[in-house]
């Protein structure tokens, strides 16, 4: 491996790399050498960039939740617009269709990761938790608007929701989740409390 060459946002070069690795091969593969042989970078690249390999984990799920907050941001701004079965069916789709089941998988794997994602996400699975909270804001700007009855519980909704996209996702190695599926899912879960349904 050369040295000296320069590599630009080595960071996001290593949290890509290790994302690939993750969505391939799965959480036990996920290794600093695998990562950084995937990057295209030394080993000893990470390891200046982060404390530990847990470190470089921890900081990894921690960008793909301030991600979550990019999502977040822009679910809430469709409040109002579309319909609400299909604004948290695309939203489902995008979490759990995206690498976030496998950061789970992750999450639920490593002992030491968890402990870390503790110091700042104290309770609940990390990244669950921050999805849970993106609907739940999405949902109650909903209800502020009168498309969601004003008596909803949305941090309840949420949380079926998120649990259900979970169960729905998890373990399709290969078989993609049809829309249709998902749409089904959602508008059972939020029937009874969307206004018009």
């Amino acid at each position: 491996m050369p040295t000296g060459v320069a590599i630009h946002d080595v960071r996001e070069q290593l949290f890509d790399a290790a994302e690939r690795v993750l969505l391939r091969a799965g959480p036990n593969a996920l290794t600093s050498r695998a990562v950084t042989t995937e990057a295209g970078c030394a080993k000893g690249v990470l390891h200046r960039h982060f404390a530990d390999f847990d470190a470089f984990l921890a900081d990894l799920v921690r960008d793909r939740i301030g991600r979550m907050e990019l999502r977040g941001a822009a679910l809430r701004a469709s409040a109002g617009t579309g319909s609400v079965v299909g604004n948290v069916s695309g939203a489902l789709a995008g979490l759990f269709g995206s690498v976030a089941l496998a950061i789970v998988g992750l999450i639920t794997s490593r002992d030491v990761l968890r402990a870390r994602l503790r110091e700042t996400s104290p309770t609940g699975v990390p990244l669950l938790t921050e999805a849970t909270a993106m609907l739940a804001a999405y949902l109650t700007a909903e209800r502020e608007r009168g498309r969601i009855k004003a008596d909803a519980d949305v941090g309840t909704l949420a949380l079926t929701l998120i649990g259900s996209g979970h169960l729905l996702f998890a373990g399709r190695e290969g078989v993609p989740v049809e829309d249709d599926e998902v749409r089904r899912v959602v508008a059972s879960v939020i029937a009874g409390v969307v206004r018009g349904a």
